[in-house]
C-alpha cells in the first residue's frame, strides 16, 4: 500500500479552494447585482475566454471541422444540462440558501457520480474508495450537518440539489467525449452552448440595473468567478476526469465544504466550531484514503 500525490492532485486541491470560496463571493456580489444578470455576464466572459484559448491553441475552425454528428449531439446535451440548467439552478439556490447547506449538498457529488458511473459500467468502485467516500461524507455532516441554518430555505436547498444532480450527470456524461476530444474543447463548447441559452434570461435584469450602484469590487468578484471558477477550475476538473476517471475526481468535491465554511466565516460571519474542525479532519482523511493504492505481489513485475 502506498500514498500517491501528483501535480494533478495539487491542481484539484487548488480547484477546491476556488469553488469553495465561490459560494461566498457570489453571495457577496449578488447584494449589488441580480442573479440572472450577474451570471449571464459571468458565463459570457467565461465562454469568450474559452474561445480565445481554443483559437490560440487549436484554431476554432479546425476544432469545429473535426466534430462529428454524434459529438454535436453529446455537446448540445451536456451544454443544456451541465451549463444552462445547472447554472439556473445553482445561482437561484445560492441566492436562497446558506453557504453551509449549498456546500453540504454538493458534498454528495462523489456518491452520485459513483452510483451513475457504476450503473453505466464506466468504473468499478473499490472498497477502499467507498471507505474514503463514506468517511468524507461523515466529515461533511460534522462540518455543516448541525450548523446554524443562517439564511437557509427549503426552496434554496432543493434548487441546489437539482444543480448537483445536473453537475453529476454532466461529469459522467462527458466521459465518452473526453476519450476523443480535449477537456478544453469539450468544456469550452458546452459552456458556449449553455451561455447562449442562459444569456437571454439575464438581459431584462441588466436593462433594469442601476449600473452606478455597482461597486468596483463587485466587478472584481464577477471577473474572478468567471476566470477561476468557470475557466481554470473547469479545465482542472475535466482534465482529471479524462486522466483518472469520474470517481477519483469527484471525491475532491468533499473538500469544497471545508473551504466554503472557512471563507463564509471570514466573509459572511458564519461561526467555526469544534464540530466543524473535527469534520474537516474527516473530510481530508477521506480524500487521503481514496489516494491510497493497494499493491499485491501479482502487480509487480517478476524478475527474469
Amino acid at each position: 500500500m502506498r500514498f500517491s500525490f501528483s501535480r494533478l492532485d495539487a491542481a484539484l486541491l487548488f480547484m477546491t479552494l476556488v469553488w469553495g470560496s465561490n459560494f461566498s463571493l457570489i453571495k457577496a456580489a449578488l447584494r449589488q447585482m441580480p442573479e440572472l444578470g450577474f451570471n449571464s455576464l459571468r458565463m459570457t466572459l467565461g465562454s469568450v475566454l474559452f474561445a480565445a484559448i481554443i483559437q490560440q491553441r487549436h484554431g476554432l475552425r479546425a476544432v469545429v471541422a473535426r466534430l462529428e454528428r454524434r459529438d454535436w449531439i453529446a455537446l448540445v446535451t451536456l451544454g443544456v444540462m451541465g451549463h444552462f440548467f445547472y447554472q439556473l439552478l445553482f445561482m437561484a439556490g445560492v441566492a436562497r440558501t446558506s453557504v453551509a447547506n449549498s456546500s453540504l449538498v454538493f458534498g454528495c457529488t462523489p456518491v452520485t457520480v459513483a452510483l451513475l458511473s457504476s450503473s453505466l459500467g464506466h468504473e468499478r468502485i473499490s472498497l477502499l474508495r467507498w471507505a474514503g467516500v463514506i468517511l468524507s461524507l461523515a466529515g461533511i455532516y460534522l462540518v455543516v450537518g448541525q450548523a446554524n441554518q443562517h439564511g437557509a430555505s427549503l426552496a434554496g436547498d432543493l434548487l441546489i440539489l437539482g444543480a448537483m444532480l445536473c453537475w453529476a450527470g454532466y461529469t459522467v456524461g462527458s466521459r465518452s467525449l473526453l476519450t476523443r476530444h480535449s477537456p478544453l474543447v469539450v468544456t469550452g463548447i458546452t459552456m458556449t452552448i449553455g451561455s447562449a441559452l442562459y444569456a437571454p434570461f439575464g438581459v431584462p435584469s441588466l436593462l433594469r440595473l442601476d449600473w452606478t450602484a455597482v461597486s468596483w469590487w463587485a466587478w472584481v468578484l464577477l471577473v474572478y468567478s468567471a476566470v477561476f471558477a468557470l475557466v481554470v477550475a473547469y479545465l482542472i476538473w475535466y482534465t482529471a476526469v479524462q486522466r483518472v476517471g469520474n470517481n477519483r475526481t469527484s471525491i475532491y468535491s468533499n473538500v469544497v465544504p471545508l473551504v466554503a465554511m472557512a471563507v463564509a466565516a471570514a466573509v459572511l460571519g458564519e461561526p467555526i466550531t469544534a464540530r466543524k474542525i473535527a469534520g474537516a479532519m474527516a473530510i481530508l482523511g477521506g480524500v487521503a484514503l481514496t489516494r491510497l493504492e493497494l499493491r499485491f505481489p501479482a502487480d509487480t513485475p517478476s524478475e527474469a
